[in-house]
């Protein structure tokens, strides 16, 4: 078996869009907007878990793809993984920043609350872009070190506190979880 990561190949509408957006097409950052936003939220919010700020680090990370375009290596992954991981990190970051973390030490603990039971908007539905199905194949304990970091925003040395696992258990299980998820995007 190759040591070569499984990449699936762009559609050609995918590689149009690429195209129109590294030439600067407003039009097809429109078009971006309308295919991509709603997924880009959805693992936003889950991280950021606001909705204000999850629109603040949409915006952001909408212009941070319009700036790095030409950036994105189509020999490396798909667009939208690309754009998921951009907008992950931002969120991560929104997360671990001082503003946000001294503004959520004096919310109300209602308000708190409230905020993390909030569900993701209904435009937002991961089946549309095939994440939940996908996760669903991995065993149990591949599917929490994704889900804490991926979507919870957890490095991989918060993931081992929270599940009381050794870092190593944590990198394997990631390691493995994402060869998987490769395969079956494949």
């Amino acid at each position: 078996m190759s040591d070569l990561p499984l990449i699936s190949t762009p559609t050609a509408a995918e590689a149009a869009l690429v195209q129109r957006l590294r030439a600067r097409d407003q039009s097809a950052m429109t078009e971006f907007y309308d295919r991509y936003s709603a997924a880009l939220y959805g693992v936003i919010h889950r991280i950021v878990k606001a909705d204000d700020e999850a629109e603040d680090v949409l915006q952001e990370a909408l212009v941070k793809i319009w700036h790095a375009m030409e950036s994105y290596d189509t020999t490396k992954g798909r667009l939208f993984t690309w754009v998921v991981n951009i907008s992950r990190n931002l969120a991560i970051d929104k997360i671990r920043s001082r503003q946000h973390r001294v503004g959520s030490k004096t919310q109300g603990l209602d308000d708190s609350l409230a905020a993390q039971r909030q569900a993701a908007p209904e435009t937002f539905r991961p089946e549309h872009v095939g994440l939940q199905e996908i996760t669903k194949q991995l065993v149990p304990e591949q599917r929490q070190v994704i889900d804490l970091l991926y979507f919870g925003g957890f490095t991989q040395s918060e993931a081992a506190e929270e599940l009381n696992l050794p870092l190593g258990t944590v990198k394997t299980r990631a390691r493995t979880a994402l060869k998987i998820l490769a395969k079956l995007i494949r």
